[in-house]
């Protein structure tokens, strides 16, 4: 069987528990596990005698077992297992007298301590690591790792000469054992023959390779419940061996040699290993040629050899199984500069493609539309939308398709900036379509542009297409749409139909950007009936730092709006702890006192109802971005289980929180947290609550129908339900002025750029406004010290920098809100900046001698998963 790595693991591991325990972290296929990275490796553990022991310090070492008892415990169930081990081959070696030490086992099952006692019997070659405490007097490791070691003609001391001269020459991991002595029997007898019946399996072969595998760095992963971190990595080991690896990497770059450490054979109880694959059947040196063979490398030859970096097969091996802490290190670095050059190219052959194409042209007339509707506007234009119109006017004059991002605040204007760029393209003769990620927003659009064009001469049909509507309507819709007249059509995911046709179209604007795939973005080519590409502009409120975009968004012209129009007061950011009674109280005083103003209050929880397991605690599941990351994760995250899951559309929608930052304890497993809030229970509390007596309250959800939807946005807008519970659905572009408090529960498990969109529906009509975090964060935790940042903060672009350093680029950017998979896992946008610039410059290079790759295979097939895997570059809203 070849293995490669779209390979399932359902086809090669025999354990089905282990399967989905690994499925649940998000690792389906060998591809997954081999890029499951570490988030930390162990320091190499010395290599001392018993006398060289210091108590609380790791320490590894050979010795024998001189004899064994079990105790029971009388006074607790249970039993005690005690072995005494006597280092006297071991210590020689080192120069010291030999000792003695007690390795101390408990447990209640009766069956794990016939397990260890049959492996400890009197007589057994063993190699100990672990922490020494004192007991009574004598030395003693408590339930310490031991690795069994099979008789042969030489005790102890068989094997530690050529471990050695290997330590000392090698990469200096292991130090202390450099003084290489002849090997000596062993003062005790051979371990006695295993009882009959028993097949009685030794850990290694020899004490060389036993030491070299306790005291060697360890990567340890990010684990659960259900696989512990030690599991997954015998899992991705056994993925390598059977993959071609019988060798660890080594200092010398290469991936089998002399010094290196074989890797063990994966047992048939863990992996299904193939006929022919039996461990004496492959060289070291054929096993590393069907390494390469089986992970090609991705990177030109010529670049990786100009920066020195690893083949990626090697990289994967060093980062799995490492020979010392700086060789892993270089290998995170090898596939790093990967990430980046595969991004980097990715977003060069988009930027080409696009420029390519044919596009209508739209240049301004005298007397435009455009100029009509700035004078008629009741305000001035800032300097900055000023500049960004100017910008567009002069791409959409172009007849290669404009693709532009607008990234601007909260209320920055950027709807003001589409509609004049809309107008132009309606000037011209053509259709303008605005795409909205939900129909409350598309119906407010509509409203809002119908109001600001209809002084404009001539007259602009603007036509409201949504998935909810009346079948007449629709139908009405469609054939106005399909009649190729120029004029404005404000559309939800309707316009991504197939029976929506839209002949003449010559501009699409998309609305928060991240909430659709390039697929949909894609389908809108398709509506033209001349093969032209449709200008594209898409906004965001997401704040994104300059770096970031600058490097992220490489495909894209990038336009900033940072003034705010006048008349807008800065919001107050209060942070609460939820334990914090009087504080809440003197909360809902303050929102009763609002609300008898005639304002309006929202409350958003994370969840819908109680019931909603599915990730709770800890997915980062963002229903208002619409994901399936579902992260996704966290680290867990937007959509993503924290452990790099995939959550089902029902999780997105159960779950509105932005989570991706997971608390992991030592071990890589996650620590348990609080449940979320949910809506139905905060608005069940919250009516009970003496402040807000004979006050009616309304609930939304991503669950409600459209039409619901609308029906409690115009209650709420015109106060008969003053008080708004709801998930994250709220979340960008609802525009109720009258809107002053907004209460976000669960606040410390938000993410930074989220927690700047939710508090940005408040203050849009020129009142005093405040933001209450409610948090359950610990005092001094990263989760307090991220809400510190928003509390202090209005600036959407410093918020969007301490954002991405807390969570890594592979969590704020790079991940798909379809399903895909995410290519971004280990580099970081701010801080390898140089890192992408320089394979940038590389990629350009590349691309002008070989512009589709046809001589580079691996990377073109890198890139094209890249693409559909980041299709959407944002994760965060």
């Amino acid at each position: 069987m070849s293995i490669t790595m779209d390979t399932t693991l359902a086809s090669l591991v025999t354990n089905k528990r282990r399967v989905s325990a690994l499925k649940s972290l998000g690792i389906v296929t060998v591809g997954d596990a081999l890029t499951y990275y570490p988030f930390r490796v162990t320091e190499p553990v010395p290599l001392r005698a018993i006398r060289e022991a210091a108590p609380g310090q790791q320490m590894a070492f050979a010795a024998v077992i001189r004899d064994m008892r079990v105790v029971p415990m009388n006074a607790r169930r249970g039993y005690r297992l005690e072995a005494t081990v006597d280092d006297a081959d071991f210590a020689r070696s080192r120069r010291v007298p030999g000792s003695t030490a007690r390795l101390t086992f408990f447990s209640y099952r009766k069956s794990y301590v016939d397990w260890v006692s049959m492996r400890l019997r009197a007589g057994t070659s063993v190699v100990v690591s672990g922490m020494p405490s004192e007991y009574m007097g004598q030395l003693q490791f408590t339930h310490p790792e031991i690795l069994t070691v099979a008789p042969g003609s030489a005790g102890t001391g068989a094997g530690l000469e050529g471990y050695a001269r290997g330590a000392a020459s090698g990469n200096g991991a292991f130090a202390g054992s450099t003084d290489p002595y002849a090997s000596a029997q062993s003062a005790y007898p051979p371990a006695a023959a295993a009882p009959s019946g028993a097949a009685l399996k030794y850990d290694a072969d020899t004490v060389q390779e036993a030491l070299t595998r306790v005291c060697r760095p360890r990567p340890v992963y990010h684990a659960s419940s259900r696989i512990s971190s030690e599991h997954i990595h015998e899992t991705i080991l056994g993925l390598l061996w059977m993959m071609g690896a019988r060798t660890s990497s080594t200092p010398d770059g290469q991936l089998a040699g002399a010094g290196s450490a074989d890797i063990v054979a994966p047992t048939t109880d863990t992996i299904a290993v193939q006929n022919g694959e039996e461990k004496s059947g492959t060289t070291a040196e054929s096993g590393a040629e069907a390494l390469s063979q089986s992970i090609p490398d991705v990177l030109p030859e010529s670049v990786r050899k100009a920066k020195n970096l690893m083949h990626r097969a090697e990289a994967f091996l060093a980062i799995h199984d490492p020979a010392s802490t700086a060789r892993f290190k270089e290998a995170i670095e090898t596939l790093r500069y990967e990430e980046a050059f595969v991004s980097q190219t990715s977003l060069l052959k988009a930027r080409s493609h696009a420029h390519k194409s044919a596009a209508h042209s739209c240049p301004l007339v005298t007397d435009s539309l455009r100029d009509q509707f700035i004078a008629s506007l009741p305000f001035s234009l800032t300097a900055g939308q000023q500049q960004v119109i100017h910008d567009i006017a002069a791409d959409l004059a172009h007849d290669w398709p404009m693709q532009r991002l607008l990234q601007g605040e909260v209320g920055s204007g950027k709807t003001v900036v589409a509609l004049a760029a809309m107008l132009q393209a309606v000037d011209a003769g053509y259709q303008a379509v605005l795409v909205a990620p939900t129909q409350v927003l598309a119906e407010q659009h509509a409203e809002t542009i119908g109001r600001m064009v209809e002084q404009l001469k001539p007259a602009i049909p603007v036509t409201l297409l949504t998935g909810g509507m009346k079948l007449a309507a629709r139908r009405k819709a469609l054939a106005a749409a399909a009649s190729g007249e120029p004029g404005i059509i404000v559309a939800t995911h309707a316009a991504f139909s197939k029976t929506f046709q839209a002949p003449h179209l010559a501009l699409v604007v998309i609305d928060e950007q991240h909430r659709f795939g390039v697929e949909q973005r894609e389908s809108l080519n398709a509506k033209t009936d001349d093969g032209t590409t449709p200008h594209l502009l898409v906004m965001t409120a997401t704040p994104i730092p300059r770096t970031a975009a600058m490097t992220w968004f490489g495909d894209l012209d990038i336009s900033w709006l940072t003034e705010l129009p006048g008349g807008r007061k800065p919001i107050r950011t209060v942070v609460v702890n939820e334990a914090d009674a009087a504080t809440m109280g003197r909360m809902f005083a303050h929102i009763r006192a609002r609300v008898d103003a005639g304002e309006r209050a929202y409350i958003v929880c994370p969840r819908i109802d109680a019931d909603d397991e599915e990730n709770e605690g800890g997915s980062g599941v963002s229903s208002a971005a619409g994901s399936a990351r579902g992260r996704a994760a966290a680290s867990g995250s937007s959509a993503r289980t924290a452990a790099g899951g995939r959550a089902t559309r029902a999780a997105a929608d159960a779950i509105g929180i932005d989570d991706p930052y997971e608390t992991f304890d030592e071990n890589g497993e996650t620590v348990a947290r609080p449940p979320l809030h949910a809506v139905a229970e905060i608005a069940d509390r919250l009516q009970r609550l003496p402040q807000f007596q004979g006050i009616r309250f309304a609930t939304l959800t991503g669950r409600d129908k459209d039409d619901v939807k609308t029906q409690v946005m115009a209650d709420f807008a015109g106060g008969e339900t003053p008080i708004l519970v709801s998930t994250t659905v709220i979340e960008v572009g609802v525009d109720v002025k009258q809107a002053s408090c907004i209460v976000i529960f669960d606040a410390d498990r938000y993410g930074l750029s989220q927690l700047h969109q939710l508090r940005g529906r408040v203050g849009r009509g020129g009142t005093n406004s405040w933001a209450f975090l409610i948090s359950r964060a610990e005092p001094g935790s990263p989760a307090e010290q991220r809400l510190e940042v928003i509390h202090h903060s209005l600036d959407g672009a410093e918020i969007a920098q301490a954002d991405l350093e807390f969570r890594g680029a592979g969590d704020v950017l790079g991940d798909a809100q379809s399903g895909g998979k995410s290519s971004l896992k280990l580099l970081r946008v701010v801080k390898d900046v140089d890192m992408i610039a320089d394979a940038r410059t590389r990629a350009e290079q590349l691309l002008a001698a070989d512009p589709e790759l046809a001589g580079e295979v691996q990377l073109a097939g890198a890139v094209l998963d890249f693409t559909r895997g980041n299709e959407t570059f944002l994760t965060s809203s």
